[in-house]
């Protein structure tokens, strides 16, 4: 039995040449479960940090590197493998990324001293930036419809949230029923699923050939600028701003950024042609985001570490009392994200989901040392589902920008401005907290109190940060929408 081809139009490209159908569905399937993979992996490391401290003997200062080693790797080399992507082929990027993760998932799992899992979680940072810095360019050249887009953006979106949330449950029930060892275990049966199930289903691209931008120099620069920025900031909490560790290390940083400028304006195949920088809308999506990113810190984290501190929760507690928060996220995401986007355009759903982010953090400067659940945290996990709206609205600005040509480097550049984010935050959030409970503590004051107000001082300051991301967007230039 045949079926007419003339039924289901075959779907067009970007450039309105025809392209034959693809299981796009199991495509955006296996993008979604890439992004939950390195999510989890990365909020459900948290939570056995003092299980894993505990066995293999870390001390406090060298503990913070089974994170920072991670976050190092994953967000200095985001922009270099997303214009790899480009050159080799985004999809041969990605199975190699993945592979890469697993792997190192595996060797993370049978580690049995602190550097060998220090040196784990580095070649994990580096298999999650080769495949998380491609995976949005496969997104919006797969979907290249404005509503398919955005819906497509929604669900990969939700993903994310989904994992940091699921992670802090997962953490603390392996944890408590087997050991941390398993934190990393679970990656494998992921990996493996990804890895088959993407064969298949991800379009196969050429790229456009590494002569078209085998840019070494650039690559060595960008990449040692943002590994010296962001090693600097995770720093920060150990050496403060104003020490000469920072403050060199950030001049360091920011003189090699210049010469990667310089070296794209004069390169004959830029790694980072300078073009995808000249749309605004692209520009002001990013600096949105890294704002966004770096207040909500204090919203996944600073919770957690609350709840924990001061209202005396377990780890699987701590998970399932932050549970309504993704499914809030979850619903707003795959409910009507995409809708309001089509109807009213990203730029409307990106405020009106930072308007309730911003109500969300107004409302935890307000946190008591003695919290009711119901009435005083709730109404927060509630008015995180801001951050539904906001994403999927980011993403498609931060993305609009991007062609054929250059899909794996925007998506590189929109994960790379929300790893300097997060760092940002953690960086920042954390350290004000860390003041203002310790001299809070040293006057005197009840450790749970001291901490309540370090905690609500980082929350006003991402406040903040939301209210300056608000007034960026809101200076976005209203877009002709075609529908």
């Amino acid at each position: 039995m045949t079926t007419a081809v003339t039924e289901t139009p075959a779907p067009t490209a970007r450039d309105g040449r025809p392209r034959p159908p693809r299981p796009r569905r199991t495509a955006l399937a296996v993008l979604s479960t890439d992004m939950l993979m390195t999510v989890l992996d990365g909020s459900i490391v948290t939570v056995a940090m003092p299980a894993i401290q505990d066995d293999l003997g870390f001390t406090p200062a060298d503990l913070s590197w089974v994170v920072n080693a991670y976050l190092i790797a994953f967000g200095s080399l985001l922009l270099l493998a997303g214009r790899l992507g480009d050159l080799i082929g985004r999809k041969r990027m990605f199975l190699a990324g993945t592979a890469v993760f697993t792997a190192a998932s595996l060797l993370a799992g049978f580690a049995g001293s602190p550097a060998l899992l220090i040196a784990a979680r580095f070649l994990q940072g580096v298999g999650s930036a080769m495949a998380s810095a491609v995976g949005l360019g496969i997104l919006v050249t797969l979907f290249d419809q404005p509503r398919e887009c955005a819906r497509a953006i929604a669900v990969f979106s939700f993903t994310g949230a989904a994992g940091a949330s699921l992670g802090q449950v997962l953490g603390g029930v392996l944890t408590d029923a087997l050991d941390w060892h398993w934190i990393f275990f679970i990656n494998l049966p992921i990996g493996i699923a990804t890895l088959l199930a993407a064969l298949p289903a991800l379009p196969a691209d050429r790229g456009l050939g590494l002569r078209a931008g085998a840019d070494v120099p650039g690559a060595v620069l960008v990449t040692a600028a943002l590994m010296t920025g962001i090693y600097a900031v995770v720093r920060v909490e150990e050496h403060g701003w104003a020490s000469a560790h920072t403050l060199g290390l950030g001049a360091l940083s920011l003189v090699l950024v210049a010469a990667f400028l310089l070296r794209q304006t004069k390169a004959r195949a830029p790694l980072m042609p300078l073009r995808i920088l000249r749309s605004r809308t692209v520009a002001a999506a990013n600096l949105v985001q890294m704002l966004m990113v770096a207040a909500l810190f204090s919203f996944q984290v600073l919770v957690a570490l609350y709840l924990q501190q001061v209202q005396g929760y377990g780890a699987a507690e701590t998970g399932l009392a932050m549970l309504p928060a993704a499914l809030a996220i979850g619903g707003v995401s795959l409910g009507g994200a995409a809708k309001l986007i089509a109807r009213f355009g990203e730029r409307g759903v990106l405020l009106t989901g930072l308007a309730l982010l911003v109500a969300g953090l107004a409302l935890l400067t307000r946190l008591p040392v003695r919290a009711d659940y119901l009435t005083d945290l709730l109404p927060v996990m509630l008015l995180a589902s801001g951050f539904g709206l906001a994403l999927p609205a980011l993403t498609g600005l931060g993305m609009s920008g991007a062609g054929e040509r250059d899909a794996g480097l925007a998506s590189g550049l929109f994960n790379t401005t929300q790893q300097i984010g997060m760092a940002l935050g953690v960086a920042v959030l954390s350290t004000l907290a860390a003041s203002r409970t310790e001299a809070l503590t040293a006057a005197g004051r009840a450790r749970p109190e001291a901490l309540t107000s370090g905690y609500q001082l980082a929350f006003a300051v991402g406040a903040a940060l939301l209210l300056a991301a608000t007034a960026l967007a809101a200076a976005l230039p209203r877009p002709a929408r075609t529908r």
